[in-house]
């Protein structure tokens, strides 16, 4: 039996019976961080993206962010990650995973001969999340 057979409740209980006080809060803390990042990673993997590129979008420097990957971003970034984590589930959903890269720093003339990496750079990350909920709107096309 794996940890993944049993429900989060019946996890926690097993978890918090096998260890000691001060693991167990580690270990919360090490999880929550890493729920922290997770969608800051999967940006970067998905997009392809250097730190030094994901720093710019976020206006802050590759040492800053690399510290955000190791011990979670600030809470005054939640607002902007939600939005790239958001446009990304997007992309991967209807982009192949592999063209995500390319359609991210293709120039659109929707996006006014901007990328969506240009967009997110320059405008926010808001407007990427707008932009490519609009890509994918079938509303536009459909009667």
């Amino acid at each position: 039996m794996t940890i993944t057979d049993l429900s989060p409740s019946d996890a926690a209980e097993r978890i918090l019976a096998e260890a000691d006080e001060v693991w167990a809060r580690r270990f919360v803390d090490a999880f929550d961080r890493r729920l922290r990042t997770e969608p800051l990673e999967r940006f970067i993997e998905l997009w392809d993206l250097s730190r030094s590129a994901a720093a710019r979008i976020f206006g802050v420097s590759r040492q800053a962010f690399a510290k955000w990957l190791t011990s979670g971003p600030p809470a005054s970034r939640a607002v902007s990650i939600a939005d790239l984590a958001a446009a990304t589930d997007l992309l991967d959903r209807y982009v192949k995973r592999e063209r995500i890269p390319a359609v991210v720093r293709r120039q659109a003339p929707a996006l006014g001969g901007r990328s969506l990496l240009e967009l997110a750079e320059t405008e926010g990350t808001r407007e990427v999340l707008e932009a490519v909920r609009a890509m994918f709107d079938l509303r536009r096309v459909q009667p």
